[in-house]
């Protein structure tokens, strides 16, 4: 009885700590800045005792309700700028109190990214995440996500990707760990990576799968190996897959199993048109393979 008692008062202590300062600054603040004040996470912290589950999902629901707010307002026609320098910052609280909190690891990514380009602080938090949320294959996958198609880091993506992938089972994830590793230049690893869960698959057509992706990276490295002999033999890069093949590096020529057509990147990279996907094949990467027709 009297730990009841004790705990519902902390409860109503913690109540009056975030909801006074809160309902002032609503009042005396411009329209577009309402989303309110909270202490900092160390006084919270200090107050919170076996409590900071439920203050670190108040933070969190604070949030959501703000920002649902601005959408209604938005949907009718009044435009509301967004306070996503206090939303991030009340979310980063959220997760410092309670690290577990689900909610606010997948709403962060959908704003930080999205909406305000802060990439590298959304990967931050995952990872933060990630040493609590151990089991939770969604924020590797976010991070690989985010690693891949807004910072460009193709190594960094493949290691989400892998970890996602290890986590969740999903064909998607390890065929994505697989592409990210190949175009961050580890093509002998992602062939490795592949073979392992080419062997371990039982599923037929999840197997033929990674078959077709490895088949595509063998014939890439064997482009890569032929590159690199021509580069040290004649001093000086290749500039098409032509020029390898009539050299008598690169012979039969390679294909590409997706049905798109190799080729040489400025840089050197070995490419496809097909980008190792069924679908891209029909979507020739107009440079490169204009290049290899000359």
């Amino acid at each position: 009885m009297i730990k009841t008692a004790s705990a519902a008062l902390v409860c109503l202590i913690l109540y009056g700590i975030m909801i006074v300062p809160f309902t002032t600054y609503l009042r005396d603040k411009p329209f577009e800045e309402k989303l309110g004040y909270v202490p900092t996470v160390a006084a919270l912290k200090a107050v919170a005792a076996d409590h900071k589950e439920l203050i670190g999902a108040g933070l969190v629901m604070k949030v959501l309700m703000y920002y649902g707010g601005l959408l209604e307002k938005n949907m009718n026609k009044v435009v509301v700028p967004p306070d996503f320098m206090t939303m991030s910052r009340l979310l980063h609280g959220a997760v410092r109190l309670d690290p577990y909190n689900m909610d606010a690891y997948y709403f962060a990514q959908s704003f930080l990214t999205w909406e305000v380009g802060q990439y590298q602080i959304a990967n931050d938090l995952m990872d933060y995440g990630m040493k609590y949320r151990d089991w939770d294959w969604y924020l590797p996958f976010f991070a690989g996500f985010n690693s891949a198609y807004f910072l460009k880091d193709s190594k960094k993506a493949a290691e989400y990707y892998k970890r996602a992938g290890e986590l969740s089972g999903t064909e998607l994830s390890r065929l994505l760990a697989g592409r990210y590793m190949q175009e961050s230049g580890q093509t002998e690893l992602a062939i490795a990576y592949l073979t392992a869960m080419e062997k371990g698959e039982k599923n037929e057509a999840i197997r033929k799968n990674f078959q077709i992706r490895l088949a595509a990276f063998k014939e890439t490295l064997r482009i890569e190996i032929a590159r690199d002999r021509f580069r040290s033999e004649r001093g000086a890069p290749p500039v098409s897959i032509d020029q390898l093949r009539a050299a008598g590096y690169l012979v039969p020529l390679p294909k590409d199993p997706y049905g798109g057509q190799f080729y040489l990147e400025p840089d050197g990279k070995v490419a496809t048109t097909s980008k190792y996907a069924f679908a891209g094949a029909k979507k020739e990467s107009s440079k490169g393979a204009a290049d290899e027709r000359h």
